[in-house]
């Protein structure tokens, strides 16, 4: 029986099949090359337990190309597999430059997320985001500063294109529209921005007012519910996963019954949220707030 975590096997594949598609070789190539069986490669590249050893990814990954960050991320989410849970804490198996999470939300045809004190990445601007990245990281210097931005402004590329975007669906509790970000102007433009990008048909913005009291009951962390479909070539329907983020790394909940509660949580809220259009109403009296 096994007991492992299927989330980092789904996610070394995919990796490896990316890697493996940008160097145009094939998996009979490639398992030559790497000194593996072929029926080895396709189980890991369809996120099927196999026994392969830590040489085995390494030499795999040498043949792919891959930097040495990325090799020992993909040896990280190998040894991940075979715990029950998936507790990525950064520094440990997998490097924290490696962004594992940028992955899942890449592969993700629908997302939804409730925030109790900030803005998401994928609806912030860059100044919002600017003023955040400068808090967590002081001591980089500033051209880093605006590398994160930037990667950060491409990611919302996925929101607001025209074929197939992601389905984008936020809770904001109503501290996140009052939480000054960056000072009064930052705060104006990002919550304009957040009332004016939940018209597009794809982004659902609601906005849990301070009135509607805890309709949990217990206290809700930030989360996110990543839903999958097909991928570019038709394969791998992934189940849905939960992401939950702390400040000294990041879970991954797969279970069905984790999963389940996530969704009876988030069902809760939308219920005590405001609609869409009072959202609106809501968010640009605030942005008014900050102007004046």
């Amino acid at each position: 029986m096994d007991n492992g975590s299927t989330l980092p096997r789904r996610q070394l594949g995919r990796y490896l099949r990316d890697a493996r598609s940008v160097v145009g070789m094939s998996q009979d190539k490639v398992a030559k090359l790497a000194d593996v069986s072929t029926s080895v490669l396709q189980r890991l590249e369809s996120g099927i337990p196999t026994r392969v050893k830590v040489r085995d990814i390494q030499a795999i990954c040498d043949v792919l190309e891959m930097s040495g960050e990325a090799t020992e991320a993909m040896v990280g989410l190998l040894r991940q597999a075979a715990e029950k849970s998936w507790w990525h804490e950064y520094g440990n198996l997998i490097p924290a430059n490696f962004d594992v999470y940028v992955g899942l939300e890449t592969a993700a045809r629908r997302l939804t997320t409730y925030q109790p004190s900030l803005v998401p990445g994928l609806l912030q601007t860059a100044d919002y985001a600017r003023a955040l990245i400068r808090a967590v990281k002081p001591a980089e210097s500033a051209s880093d500063h605006e590398r994160r931005v930037e990667l950060r402004m491409r990611r919302q590329a996925k929101v607001v294109r025209k074929h197939e975007p992601l389905g984008l669906d936020v809770v904001l509790h109503e501290a996140a529209l009052r939480c000054n970000v960056g000072g009064s102007e930052v705060m104006a433009m990002q919550l304009r921005r957040l009332a004016e990008i939940g018209k597009l048909p794809n982004v659902s913005v609601r906005v849990l007012p301070f009135a509607a009291g805890a309709p949990v009951g217990d206290p809700v962390g930030q989360f996110a519910i990543l839903e999958f479909d097909q991928d570019r070539r038709g394969e791998h329907v992934w189940p849905s996963v939960v992401y939950l983020e702390s400040f000294s790394g990041c879970m991954y909940l797969e279970k069905t019954d984790e999963v389940r509660r996530y969704y009876r949580v988030l069902h809760s809220l939308r219920l005590a949220a405001l609609d869409e259009t009072n959202s609106r109403s809501l968010l640009r009296q605030v942005a008014k707030e900050f102007s004046a």
